[in-house]
């Protein structure tokens, strides 16, 4: 099986006179608790990110690895969250399109067309095209897509020594069975999202 060329989409892009492309993409929309994050990258035409093919089959530590590599190289780059409260305001979809616009803003408008992954389109404020899978598609997307996660991932470390009674420095807010025991006995804390709690209540599991 061919390696994807990460570059594809962005050439084609190019060829039709599109040269400056961000890639956008979120970490954080599963959670049950802390923010969704999300950044937007644009890369150098071309630039070599060695380990990039597909970010969400990367280990933690080649994340951590290639994040201050591309912060580092990228031509800019921008960082946005949502917090849990917005995200219980105006659920999760419009907290990920609020994030996505906020790591956006902060590239000072410099790109003038983004690729976002996903199906989901929204205006914000430039060209876009979404792309499905798009973290193993496009170079720039891969790219946003460890730097939301790393983000992310600090945010709930930091969250795990506030609330260490919840384990989020193992699974960073996600459902699993340790982390729905430690609701049981302790109830929902400040950063846990109230909206995606109702059907664990609701069930009384």
């Amino acid at each position: 099986m061919s390696e994807v060329n990460l570059w594809e989409i962005e050439d084609a892009l190019a060829e039709k006179g599109i040269k400056v492309v961000c890639g956008v993409d979120e970490a954080g929309r599963g959670p049950l608790a802390g923010p969704v994050c999300a950044a937007a990258v644009i890369l150098p035409s071309h630039l070599e990110l060695p380990g990039l093919n597909d970010s969400k089959k990367l280990t933690d530590k080649k994340r951590r690895e290639l994040y201050p590599i591309i912060k580092e190289q990228a031509i800019a780059y921008g960082i946005g969250f949502a917090s849990e409260e917005e995200i219980d305001e105006i659920n999760i979809l419009q907290a990920t399109f609020l994030a996505m616009q906020r790591a956006i803003d902060q590239l000072e408008g410099k790109a003038e067309f983004a690729l976002i992954d996903g199906n989901r389109e929204k205006d914000f404020g430039l060209p876009v095209m979404t792309v499905v899978k798009g973290d193993s598609r496009s170079a720039s997307i891969a790219a946003a897509s460890v730097l939301a996660k790393v983000a992310r991932d600090d945010v709930m470390l930091a969250m795990a020594e506030e609330y260490p009674e919840y384990g989020f420095e193992i699974h960073k807010g996600y459902g699993t069975k340790a982390h729905y025991a430690a609701l049981r006995e302790h109830g929902a804390s400040k950063i846990h999202r109230k909206t995606f709690l109702k059907k664990f209540y609701e069930s009384g599991k």
